[in-house]
Order: structure tokens, then C-alpha cells, then sequence
């Protein structure tokens, strides 16, 4: 494999942190260590050679120059010129590539030498501009990685193009082709069918290079993606505070392909944030609503999966705080697309365009360069500040989540008064109790994640031990067992136990029969208590957290749903 020389010229006491940032950054980074030696004299051992001529020999010897200019201009020898600008000039003569970075906007207090210097280079190259080392760092990374594409040294830059390394198609899974085949008809009028053979559908998609599955469509259909893309995986946390701090109360890291990644960390916020239930007045199933919009959580996971740099050894974060959901992935905005320009319509200019593609038929992408837009509307309509994106260390999506004084009123004394006290944010008291997300949890290692609507059943069946506590909420419930008195019930109990005595009812059905506006530490408190009185059972004892879990009632709690009657308002 062809290596690469880098050279850096600076002045070095203006540069000196930027300059141990590329250092550490070209021994560091996959991509840049695989390909680059990096040049800086600072490492060079101590001789009894010209500082200048061991710069002017390196030059000689460099495959790409790059040039830091700043503000000074640095120490001039007789005739006046700085090293800097010595070096530039070496480049030129000898052609070798140059990157120029500018610090700094405007020219105002810049050395006079040095802005003449910075339009010279203006004249014949592209600069670019940065103000802190995170920027110069992705500047410098998006220059490299052209110089490769250039050099035929990656495929054309684009990592879901290339032949995926040691796959050939008995690595993807011929059931999820049918799968995606089957939604994108259903979605977008997909014009082939189900029948249609792997190689087909991967040659329709262009996700074949040279007879060879590509990193797309392994990271779209593979039976285990993390073997041939080890970075491909999102890691989500859950935090109680506004910063990331000990304990965690949950933590999980996914794997499989991008819809898992999406659909599973889409999950774990949606689990774990506040979820409203209206009334029927206008419909005979009750609206439900999330404190974030639910479209909005989806698109921001999509677009750090979708668009993220899957060159980097580094993985999409998902981390929600007390006051806001981070959503973090290592990469930055094309070439041409700015911050500014994600407020306003714009083209879709998608890193990983066969990625994208795919995941576009079965309306996971939208290509119109929409969902930043619909992010930011969905936001204003909850009545929530709009996203914030930035650029930090790769790209960040900030969604601030809805504060205590906007949330809904208060149930009453029993569902949720005790809300309004100091402690986690909505959603958050979920994680506290049971060993399967509270802190013990934390601390032994932390279990599979449930995904598809799961944590519904695990926040009230973390263990029936959990309930052994005692009554709750100001009940005298007696405890279960032969010869004992029944439990009292409050109105809310008789309508939970009303509503799973004909059939098996879910956790949403329970919600509504309760009068409960959203899922809240009573509400589970109040399932558990009815579930350690024996009055309800799960129909799966077993797999608690399964999404097929349901509640049904007991004959002991048949009994005492009989003996109840005209019964005070709930406590």
C-alpha cells in the first residue's frame, strides 16, 4: 500500500496546539494512519543541521503540503521573508499538493505580509477557513480524503460504493431483501417483486461492484453487519442530569443493520420520555403523543445513520439528558451545504447516496432535502424550541425536551402531584426502580435492550419482587395470600381490573382504563402493587419485557372486582 508524506508549515508558537492536535489526529484516526506519515518539526531530533534546510529537505520529499496561516507572520530572515512563506514557495515551485487553512475570519489586525501571503495562495487554490482546532481537524480530514479519491486511493471517497471487505452474498440475508422488497412496492410503487432473485435486487440497487456485495448492502441486509462493519453500531445512555455523569441509569449499544440501528434506538428515547393520552371526544381510540415528537426523534436517528462517516472508527451516540435528546455521528455537512442552509429548503446531498437510496424506498430517507424542515416544524407545533444543529466534533443534533412547568396539569393526588416534585424529568423515573434499568442494573452490566414497544411491559414487570415493597399511594391493600382479607380498591382500580377481565389488555389499554394522561411513576407503581396482590397476572411470567405481554385478571381478582362497590373517589 502506498503511504504518503504530510508536510504542516506554521509558525509554530501561533500553532502550537493546533499543530499537537494533527498529531495526535494522524496517529489516532483509521483512515489517516493507514495512509499518511505526517511531518512535524517539533518531532524531529535535535542536530547540527539548518532548521531550514531540514524543512526545505522534507518539503522535497512531501506529497501534500499543508499551510496554517494566521494572524503573524512570523520570524523574517535578511530579506525579509518568514519560513512560512518560504515553504509555501518551495511547494509551488515543486508542485506539490497544497492545503491552505485559514484562521480566522476577516483581515482585520492580520500582519500585512501575512495577508498578502493568504491572497497569493487565494489565487491559484482553494482555502479554507476554521476557527478551532475541532474544524481544522474535519477540514484537514475532507482534504486527505479527496487527495485519496484523487489518487484512486479509496473508491472514489465513497465508503457504501466499495466492495464491503471478505463479503460476498452469503453474507446478506435473503429474507430481509424480501422484506424490503415487499415495503418499498407497498411505498413506493418498488417495480420489482417479491420473486425477483438477491442478485437482482442488489444489481437494481447498484450494491454490486464487480460481482461484490458493497458496504451498502451489508449495512442495508447483512446477517451480521458488526463482522465485516465493526463501527456500524449506535450507543444510546440515558441520563438524569444535563451532563453525562455516573451512574447511567441505561446504556446500550446496538448492532445489526441500519433499519435495527434506527427502529432499536428510536426505542430506547421513546421509552423513556413522556407519552400523553387524550380523550375520544373526536375519535373512538384515544390520541397518544409523545413530549418529542416521535417523527422528529426517527429523523434526526436517521440522518446521523444515513449521513454519518463510516471512515471513522467512531459510532452515532444517542444520549438523552433531563432538558434535551444529543444525537451525535462522526462525520460533518457536504462541501456545499452550510448550517444556515438546513433552516431553509435545500437540495439532499447525501454522503452515502446508495445508502440513502435504499432506505429512501422503504421511507426511512427522505430525498428532498425535507427533514430537517419537518424536524423543525414538528418542533414549533409541540410547542418546543426548534433543533439545533452543529458541527463539534463531528455533527449534532440538539432537541430540547418539554420543561416541568409545560407539562400537562396534575392528575390528583395519586397520578400526579408527585410529579411536580424535585427529581428526574418526565419519562425519566422509569429508570429507577428493578434491577433491569436502575442503578444496580447499571452497575452488574446492563441486558439486551427491548425493542419494539418492549420497555411498555418491562417498566411494570421489572420483577415482581419490586412490588413486594408494600401498598403504595395511600392504600391499605392487603397482602396476598389463602384465608386473607381482599385488598381495598380505589375507582382507578376497578376500572384497570374492569378493563382486563374479559380479555388480556396491554399496558395502553390499562393507561386509558385508568384516566391516566401518560405514563408516570404512579401509574407503574399501581400496576406492580395490583400485580403483587395477585389481582392481575402476566400472560407471559416468563418474558416480561416481550411485546406481546398482556395483563389479565386473576380469581382473586375477579372476586374482589365482585365485592367492590360504591367506592370513595380515588385516592
Amino acid at each position: 500500500m502506498t503511504r504518503f508524506r504530510v508536510f504542516v508549515s506554521s509558525a509554530q508558537s501561533e500553532f502550537a496546539a493546533e499543530r499537537q492536535a494533527l498529531g495526535d489526529y494522524f496517529r489516532d484516526d483509521p483512515l489517516i494512519k493507514r495512509f499518511f506519515d505526517l511531518f512535524l518539526f517539533e518531532d524531529v531530533p535535535a542536530s547540527d543541521q539548518s532548521p531550514d534546510n531540514v524543512y526545505l529537505r522534507e518539503i522535497d520529499n512531501a506529497d501534500i503540503y499543508i499551510g496554517l496561516f494566521g494572524w503573524g507572520y512570523g520570524s523574517e530572515d535578511e530579506e525579509g521573508v518568514s519560513p512560512t512563506e518560504r515553504e509555501f514557495d518551495r511547494a509551488t515551485e515543486l508542485g506539490v499538493r497544497r492545503l491552505v487553512f485559514v484562521k480566522g475570519r476577516g483581515g482585520t489586525g492580520r500582519h500585512p505580509k501575512m495577508q498578502k501571503l493568504i491572497r497569493r495562495a487565494q489565487a491559484d487554490l482553494v482555502r479554507r477557513r476554521f476557527d478551532s482546532t475541532v474544524e481544522l481537524k474535519m477540514a484537514v480530514y475532507a482534504s486527505l480524503l479527496e487527495f485519496l479519491e484523487d489518487r484512486n486511493a479509496v473508491y472514489h471517497g465513497r465508503f457504501d460504493a466499495a466492495p464491503c471487505e471478505g463479503a460476498t452474498t452469503d453474507a446478506l440475508d435473503p429474507k430481509r431483501m424480501v422484506q424490503f422488497i415487499r415495503s418499498a412496492r407497498r411505498i413506493r410503487s418498488f417495480p420489482m417483486t417479491e420473486d425477483a432473485s438477491p442478485e437482482s435486487l442488489l444489481e437494481h440497487l447498484n450494491l454490486l461492484n464487480n460481482g461484490r456485495p458493497t458496504n451498502a448492502a451489508v449495512l442495508l441486509f447483512g446477517k451480521s453487519v458488526q463482522r465485516h462493519v465493526p463501527n456500524s453500531e449506535v450507543r444510546c445512555a440515558h441520563f438524569h442530569g444535563t451532563g453525562v455523569a455516573k451512574p447511567i441509569p441505561a446504556y446500550q449499544v446496538y448492532h445489526g443493520t441500519v433499519f435495527d440501528l434506527v427502529d432499536r434506538a428510536a426505542d430506547f428515547v421513546l421509552d423513556r420520555i413522556d407519552l400523553s393520552v387524550g380523550t375520544r371526544a373526536e375519535s373512538i381510540q384515544a390520541p397518544v403523543s409523545y413530549e418529542i415528537p416521535k417523527e422528529v426523534i426517527v429523523e434526526a436517528i436517521v440522518n446521523a445513520v444515513a449521513h454519518r462517516d463510516y471512515a471513522s472508527a467512531g459510532s452515532v451516540q444517542v444520549m438523552l439528558f433531563k432538558d434535551r435528546l444529543e444525537i451525535r455521528n462522526p462525520g460533518t455537512l457536504p462541501t456545499r451545504m452550510t448550517l444556515d442552509k438546513l433552516r431553509v429548503p435545500h437540495s439532499s446531498v447525501p454522503t452515502n447516496p446508495l445508502l440513502a437510496h435504499a432506505m429512501y424506498l422503504v421511507a426511512y430517507v427522505e430525498r428532498m432535502g425535507t427533514g430537517t424542515l419537518d424536524m423543525i416544524r414538528r418542533c414549533s407545533e409541540a410547542g418546543l424550541p426548534e433543533p439545533e444543529f452543529a458541527v463539534a466534533e463531528g455533527f449534532v443534533t440538539t432537541i430540547r425536551r418539554r420543561q416541568r412547568g409545560q407539562a400537562a396539569q396534575a392528575e390528583g393526588p395519586s397520578g400526579g402531584q408527585a410529579r411536580a416534585k424535585p427529581g428526574p424529568s418526565e419519562g425519566q423515573v422509569r429508570a429507577k426502580p428493578g434491577p433491569s434499568r436502575g442503578q444496580a442494573g447499571a452497575k452488574s452490566g446492563a441486558k439486551p435492550e427491548p425493542v419494539e414497544g418492549q420497555a411498555e411491559a418491562e417498566e411494570h414487570s421489572r420483577g415482581q419482587a419490586g412490588a413486594k415493597r408494600g401498598p403504595s399511594e395511600g392504600q391499605a391493600g392487603a397482602k396476598s395470600g389463602p384465608g386473607q382479607a381482599e385488598p381495598s380498591l380505589s375507582t382507578r382500580d376497578v376500572d384497570i381490573l374492569r378493563a382486563a377481565a374479559a380479555e388480556p389488555a396491554s399496558l395502553r389499554t390499562l393507561l386509558v382504563a385508568g384516566r391516566y394522561s401518560r405514563r408516570s411513576g404512579s401509574f407503574g407503581r399501581r400496576i406492580r402493587r395490583l400485580v403483587a396482590d395477585g389481582l392481575l397476572e402476566m400472560t407471559l411470567p416468563s418474558k416480561p419485557t416481550s411485546p406481546a405481554q398482556r395483563y389479565r385478571l386473576t380469581g382473586r381478582g375477579r372476586s374482589a372486582l365482585s365485592a367492590s362497590r360504591d367506592l370513595d373517589a380515588d385516592a
